[in-house]
């Protein structure tokens, strides 16, 4: 489980097949072979550590579904250890399981803030709402808009130094992973057939479209 707290921005430094070498220093803190580290919202089993860099397993479903394999050396990645039982949680649930690629449609000055706009597909649109979480690239934001194309988040400037998501170029890949619990309800949430606080919801007419 990750936060959506960046903590570092890492450095590819090696990309094959079956693996990818990143050069780090905060996150390699504590981390040994066999634990998760969250590659860009990807989490990803470490199974080498080095005095600067760890290495971690690629299988193929990681290349067809993120933006792992679209990587070259030298490239950014943003990195996040696993949530520890005394850690933060200052973000919200991040598993680091990607649901879907998508991409840069608009990075647009707003004031000090930058609106990045993200084109996605509609099984990722219909988990969107305004002031919903969405992770982008691992990163834990807060969606301004959306619409049956694409959504929006505001970055600010803390945001744009200290992950990858300032140097997003239009029409660029980015990995997407929205909120667990709007998945939960959409399974639990049966018309008519609802238990416990679905159907008081349901009983009190919240769930019906306003």
């Amino acid at each position: 489980m990750f936060t959506g707290i960046i903590e570092e921005i890492g450095s590819v430094q090696k990309l094959s097949a079956k693996s990818l070498a990143v050069q780090a220093t905060e996150v390699l803190v504590g981390t040994a072979p066999g634990d998760s580290i969250s590659v860009n919202g990807a989490c990803l089993t470490v199974i080498d550590i080095a005095k600067s860099a760890f290495t971690v397993e690629i299988m193929p479903e990681t290349r067809r579904l993120t933006n792992i394999g679209d990587l070259h050396v030298g490239d950014q990645v943003n990195l996040e250890r696993a949530l520890s039982a005394q850690g933060r949680f200052g973000g919200h649930f991040v598993q680091g399981h990607v649901d879907a690629v998508g991409k840069v449609a608009s990075m647009a000055p707003d004031g000090e803030a930058i609106i990045l706009s993200v084109k996605a597909t509609e099984d990722i649109l219909k988990y969107l709402v305004k002031k919903c979480f969405v992770a982008i690239n691992g990163v834990s934001l807060t969606v301004t808009e959306c619409n049956t194309a694409q959504f929006s988040v505001s970055l600010v400037s803390f945001s744009r130094q200290k992950t990858n998501l300032g140097t997003l170029k239009q029409g660029q890949k980015v990995n997407l992973e929205v909120d667990i619990i709007a998945k939960y309800i959409e399974k639990f949430y049966h018309p008519g057939k609802q238990e416990g606080i679905i159907s008081l919801l349901d009983q009190y007419d919240y769930l019906k479209a306003r």
